[in-house]
């Protein structure tokens, strides 16, 4: 499956049409991916209640937060994969992905036992009604079992990153949330299960996006009695993944509790203002993904100009797709602005959901403009595998966020909330940039 062809496109100038090329497919599939939970909530808002709304919102947010709890597989994956490429290493290349996968099933494995006492936690810490902590368990206890195949996938997008496959990431995102779109409307309303029919249906989405991955990359997993168990099971290179993923664990630990303590800060403010943060934060998340197609294209083309050492390479790809980075997010911020209300209509039925989420639309809108440099040079560091650097960085954002949440919330409320997120993002963008300079000198050591 790697060839000669691998190591030709690495030696290609990285030029705009190339960051394009790569990041367009990512961007697109990047883009669908929000609809898992954008769909679930679409549908939730149909039922004319705030309650179910809120039970979707809840539960989604403690699934995400397990299973990017793994996520470290994705990112670690895409990195050192990159390199290897840029190396010509076709052999670790390969064996990076088995590596991913076996690690994937320890990580299902984990999240089932995670899932249950993070639940209570967060439904017990939102204060929420009996009807909607009812519900919010009986999403989660069905979604939990896709555990394997989303986390799976992480490793398996992470490698077809690394190896500038993205138009065959677009095609595991279509067929998974085409899905998903179909099957929500159709279980939840149509043959009336509710709040279990979103769930069901987005089970059976990551499950066939999980199906579909593994046949992607059916050349590089070889049949169990020709696998190169000494290579992949190498001490040192375990030990430099290890290294890695662990760094990139924590960060995300970190991100992910700023995220959740978002949700679980909104609820204090009641029902509705907490369905009408998690509207605008299912635009959020599409502002992110697009975002973060940009940032995917950053880490492959980085990590590869790193493997072949290429100070000018890394730094050309840093610059471009920052550039491309920074032209998306002003047209999010332009949507969100210009079809707010729409979107926020097409989301919830309940009236007085609508009211409360334009009241924070602006913070929103606001969002992608604040939040793009943090999310490119955290592609740039993972591409790099200078993993250390952005997990330390990452604490020091998420120590201010922790040492402002409270103040601000006495003082504005749900307002201070979403300021608090504004400068989090803005303190990892500084912090990162303050380290990015290390980061090319480590190219040549």
């Amino acid at each position: 499956m790697t060839s000669s062809s691998d190591t030709l496109n690495e030696m290609k100038p990285i030029t705009h049409y190339r960051v394009l090329a790569l990041a367009m497919p990512i961007l697109l599939s990047n883009a669908t991916v929000p609809l898992l939970g954008a769909v679930d909530t679409a549908v939730a808002g149909r039922i004319a209640q705030a309650e179910p709304l809120a039970a979707v919102g809840v539960g989604a947010i403690v699934i995400a937060s397990v299973y990017w709890l793994f996520g470290f597989l994705r990112m670690g994956t895409t990195g050192m994969a990159a390199q290897a490429v840029g190396q010509g290493d076709h052999a670790e290349n390969n064996a990076l992905l088995l590596r991913g996968l076996l690690i994937a099933m320890v990580g299902a494995a984990c999240s089932f036992a995670l899932v249950i006492p993070f639940a209570h936690f967060t439904f017990g810490s939102s204060d929420l009604t009996p009807d909607v902590s009812a519900m919010a368990w009986d999403y989660v206890g069905i979604r939990i079992f896709s555990a394997p195949a989303a986390i799976g996938l992480y490793a398996i997008i992470g490698w077809l990153f690394a190896n500038e496959r993205m138009r065959d990431v677009l095609y595991i995102q279509l067929l998974q949330n085409g899905i998903n779109i179909v099957l929500d409307p159709v279980l939840a309303l149509g043959l009336g299960w509710g709040i279990q029919g979103l769930a069901t249906a987005s089970l059976i989405a990551e499950w066939s996006g999980f199906a579909l991955g593994l046949w992607m990359c059916r050349a590089a997993l070889p049949k169990f009695v020709d696998i190169d168990w000494p290579l992949i099971l190498d001490r040192s290179r375990l030990k430099r993944m290890a290294s890695v993923n662990r760094d990139i664990l924590l960060r995300s630990v970190l991100l992910q509790a700023v995220v959740y303590s978002f949700v679980v800060m909104g609820g204090r403010f009641g029902t509705t203002t907490l369905a009408a943060n998690h509207v605008l934060m299912q635009f959020l998340e599409i502002a992110v993904f697009a975002l973060d197609g940009l940032a995917f294209g950053a880490e492959s083309l980085v990590g590869q100009a790193k493997g072949a050492r290429d100070k000018m390479k890394l730094r050309r790809a840093a610059y471009l797709t920052s550039f491309w980075a920074a032209i998306v997010a002003l047209v999010m911020a332009l949507i969100f602005g210009l079809g707010g209300q729409n979107l926020i209509a097409l989301m919830s039925k309940d009236i007085t959901v609508r009211d409360t989420a334009m009241l924070y639309l602006p913070w929103l809108v606001a969002l992608p403009l604040t939040s793009v440099g943090a999310f490119m040079l955290d592609g740039i560091f993972i591409g790099a595998t200078q993993t250390r650097d952005m997990r330390n960085m990452m604490f020091v954002s998420a120590g201010l966020y922790a040492a402002l949440i409270v103040p601000f919330t006495n003082l504005w409320g749900n307002h201070g909330l979403w300021l608090v997120l504004h400068i989090c993002m803005i303190t990892r963008c500084l912090t990162l940039l303050w380290k990015y300079p290390s980061l090319e000198r480590d190219v040549i050591r």
